[in-house]
């Protein structure tokens, strides 16, 4: 596999499929380049200990999976747009509370695009970064959490591409 080929299912030595499904009501606004689609179609895998997603693409859905768990989180279908660019028509998370804690349909939109946007592209994303600090911090009623704590035990690190 060359370094731009995109990675697939079989690039991924266990992945569990989203156990229990639940459509995602509140979807990114984003609209992102078709430039962005195919560096998103690529995919993302996890590097090392730090990194918690693997992101791969089938057809026009994303499928976004914990890497130490292999488990499947969100599922994201894209879609493209008249003028341009692509964004996600439809979206669902895993709503077994074992294998994923949600909290809430702000946090799951917040984080759909910020593993795209921070893990996938790469972007700094810190509007996205500030808001995942914000739902933790009010989900947990503690306002005192370290912003770079929250961001590693959630969304982890991306390794240099």
């Amino acid at each position: 596999m060359t370094a731009d080929a995109p990675l697939t299912r079989e690039s991924f030595r266990r992945l569990q499929p989203i156990n229990t499904p639940r459509p995602v009501p509140q979807l990114p606004n984003r609209v992102w380049t078709d430039e962005d689609w195919e560096r998103i179609r690529r995919g993302y895998r996890a590097r090392d200990m730090d990194e918690k997603w693997n992101v791969f693409v089938e057809g026009d859905v994303l499928f976004m999976h914990r890497s130490w768990t292999g488990h499947g989180v969100y599922e994201a279908s894209f879609a493209p747009l008249a003028g341009g660019g692509w964004s996600i028509a439809s979206a669902v998370v895993e709503a077994d509370g074992e294998r994923y804690r949600s909290m809430g349909d702000e946090y799951d939109r917040l984080m759909m695009e910020l593993v795209i946007s921070a893990i996938v592209l790469g972007e700094a994303a810190a509007d996205l970064r500030a808001g995942l600090v914000e739902l933790t911090a009010r989900a947990s009623g503690k306002t005192d959490l370290p912003a770079g704590v929250v961001e590693h035990s959630v969304l982890g690190l991306r390794s240099g591409s």
